[in-house]
């Protein structure tokens, strides 16, 4: 089975107080896109890699490609007005049997094993999305009230969300409602099950500068440990 990953890189990062997007800021010593995309170079040597980015930032791709120390072949898509249509269009670069996963580029600490298991998850099941347990008591809010809710039922999802191919495409085919705040929403809305799978702690998505330094210290932990 072939095997894609679609990541999809459009924050602007306003949090980060930085007029550089997110996804290009450094981290540990490269471009926080570069330790995204070799973490999928790492699990999958064959895999086919397509970048989805907001027109006004595809001339930062090149930055991301001279990290490399050899040249590495990926296509690069121009994003849509939503996660779904930049999803979409991304998609659009993909082919024939395989898997895909869909993940964020914000989210460079995914490992190796993450990827390699929600893979055969979802050879197996047709999809995997990663998810973990909520550590925090969990409340819903009605009105001016709010009622517990058992967090024992409660999953944090992640990415990637990993689907085979006659799952996730024609899924994506379908006219876009404001339900749709991930792929396993979209898969769900064309009559598709969707199954969990076990997430990472660690797989933090980088929103804040707190959030570059805990994954800063991550990576230089796991260089130092490799």
């Amino acid at each position: 089975m072939d095997k894609y990953a679609v990541i999809v890189a459009g924050g602007k990062g306003y949090r980060m107080g930085n007029a550089i997007p997110k996804q290009f800021l450094p981290l540990a010593g490269q471009p926080g896109l570069y330790h995204t995309i070799k973490a999928f170079k790492d699990a999958f040597e064959d895999i086919k890699l397509v970048l989805v980015l907001p027109q006004d930032q595809l001339s930062y791709a090149q930055m991301v490609l001279q990290a490399f120390p050899e040249r590495i072949d990926m296509a690069i898509v121009t994003g849509g007005e939503t996660r779904f249509h930049s999803v979409q269009n991304g998609l659009k670069a993909v082919s024939g049997n395989s898997v895909i996963f869909v993940h964020d580029g914000v989210r460079p600490l995914v490992s190796t094993e993450l990827i390699q298991r929600c893979y055969a998850q979802a050879v197996e099941k047709g999809s995997a999305i990663p998810a973990i347990a909520v550590a925090d008591s969990m409340r819903i809010i009605e009105g001016d009230n709010s009622r517990p809710v058992d967090r024992q039922h409660m999953r944090s999802i992640q990415t990637p969300q990993t689907f085979r191919a006659d799952i996730l495409l024609p899924a994506f085919e379908q006219v876009y409602k404001e339900e749709f705040t991930d792929e396993a929403t979209v898969v769900e809305a064309y009559g598709e099950d969707v199954y969990l799978a076990e997430g990472e702690k660690n797989n933090i998505k980088l929103t804040t500068p707190e959030d570059m330094l805990i994954a800063e210290t991550i990576l230089k932990s796991r260089m130092e440990d490799a």
